[in-house]
């Protein structure tokens, strides 16, 4: 391994560089990036048991905002549960924005790095054949080892390159898409907060009803 990274000359240092910087962020986001940690298992039900039985005190709200994303798009329609459902559903586009760029934290970086690998690469290629050239200039085309030196230099930098961008693009592709699936659960888990949010809202309060049916009819009036 040595010896290829010595046969590729100074191109190869920021490809081994970009290469761990990639490998740490592909670790990073799976990560932070499990179904668990986004959207915890059977956690909108409970959200909406809580909106069924009142149970929606400050402490509940900001509990379930520290939970997770999901946990902290819910609690941002519950801060505005007594809106309008337009406004809640600004709540909750702007909200969503902010948990949508917290989840694609270092993706930029990783697509960057998927573009730059191949030019770096192309950097070496281009480096070993300008070394290759000299050689010939220089010595002619008798000196094997210096035209096979250069050679080497451009071949081992374009696969490195190579090395480096596939795996970091396909990485990206897949992070954008696990993205995009909980962007989309999420919004189903928040409108069916919002139409449970309406449901109570709508509903008679029980003991409301039971006065109203125990209020004693007035006495018809006498000739």
């Amino acid at each position: 391994m040595w010896e290829l990274v010595k046969a590729g000359g100074w191109p190869m240092l920021p490809l081994i560089l970009l290469g761990l910087v990639a490998l740490a962020i592909v670790l990073e986001r799976l990560w932070s990036l499990r179904r668990v940690e986004v959207m915890p298992p059977r956690l909108g039900e409970e959200v909406r048991n809580w909106a069924a039985r009142g149970e929606l005190d400050p402490a509940h709200i900001e509990s379930l905002r520290r939970n997770s994303p999901l946990g902290a798009l819910l609690a941002a329609a519950l801060d505005v549960r007594h809106k309008p459902r337009e406004l809640m559903r600004e709540r909750l586009e702007d909200t969503g924005r902010h948990l949508v760029f917290r989840m694609e934290r270092f993706l930029s970086a990783l697509g960057t790095i998927a573009s730059a690998g191949p030019l770096l690469g192309l950097l070496g290629t281009v480096v070993g054949m300008i070394q290759m050239f000299l050689g010939i200039l220089d010595h002619g085309l008798g000196d094997v080892n210096q035209l096979a030196g250069g050679i080497g230099k451009a071949l081992v930098c374009t696969a490195t390159g190579m090395i480096v961008a596939v795996p970091a693009l396909i990485f990206h592709r897949y992070f954008r898409s696990r993205i995009a699936g909980y962007v989309i659960e999420m919004e189903e888990q928040a409108t069916a907060l919002l139409d449970a949010l309406e449901a109570r809202a709508a509903a008679p309060l029980p003991h409301a009803a039971a006065v109203r049916g125990g209020v004693p009819q007035p006495a018809p009036a006498r000739d």
